[in-house]
């Protein structure tokens, strides 16, 4: 593994040698190198002027998929090829449903992270475009534009049954097609979710597993949706 951040310039390092820096950047206008798409379809492309990579589920899981098995709150995403444990993810994505997509999608898209190389467990936070305050959703929608989840055993559905309005979602300004800035800052015991720089989650962590794990882009049903200008930032424990 490479310990050399990115400088955002051309060459190698722009498309994402893995690595296991203290902070490492890439614009994700292309798909980095080794990065591995897992129920998801991924495609360079353009979106409001920046360069960016758009996430849509497999059409196949898609298409056949079972809810709770191939996707909600299910490892699909675009693994990256860098290792995170603590510290502080950035990145910028636009998000929408598209023409397909069931009734009940939001648009969700967000930053899995802490992923095991067995898919076996993961922690997440995405944003619900749909349920942003500014569109004015019905309650209790408007209090459920931020998500915070740990795979397998807390999905959303679970965290609403074991904590209702519980600390693990929250509203947030956020609407279908705008860039947002979502920043996921990771300690030992707790998780804190921004979008464009204001807090919404703060909540105690609900997994723990290996020391790190990988980074991904992670999208769920009905969702198309563009990530760009990534950041990872590892805490300094020194």
């Amino acid at each position: 593994m490479g310990g050399e951040p990115a400088d955002g310039g051309h060459g190698d390092r722009r498309r994402g040698a893995p690595v296991n820096a203290a902070s490492w950047s890439l614009p994700l206008d292309a798909v980095p190198h080794g990065a591995e798409p897992r129920s998801v379809r991924v495609a360079p492309d353009v979106r409001m002027g920046t360069g960016a990579l758009r996430v849509r589920l497999a059409a196949a899981v898609e298409r056949d998929g079972v809810p709770g098995v191939d996707y909600v709150d299910q490892p699909t995403f675009l693994v990256l090829p860098v290792r995170f444990g603590t510290g502080r993810i950035e990145v910028s994505v636009a998000t929408e449903t598209h023409a397909d997509a069931p009734e009940y999608a939001r648009g969700f898209a967000g930053i899995a992270f802490g992923i095991d190389d067995a898919l076996g467990t993961f922690e997440c936070a995405y944003i619900r475009p749909l349920n942003g305050i500014g569109l004015l959703p019905p309650p209790p929608r408007d209090r459920r534009a931020v998500q915070y989840f740990a795979y397998p055993d807390w999905p959303f559905d679970v965290l609403r049954e074991r904590w209702p309005d519980g600390p693990h979602e929250s509203p947030a300004d956020v609407r279908p097609g705008q860039w947002h800035r979502l920043a996921v800052s990771v300690a030992e015991d707790r998780v804190v979710v921004e979008v464009d720089d204001v807090v919404t989650v703060d909540t105690a962590r609900l997994h723990r597993g290996a020391p790190s794990g990988a980074v991904g882009l992670w999208v769920d049903i009905g969702t198309r949706a563009w990530f760009a200008d990534l950041c990872v930032s590892e805490a300094n424990d020194g």
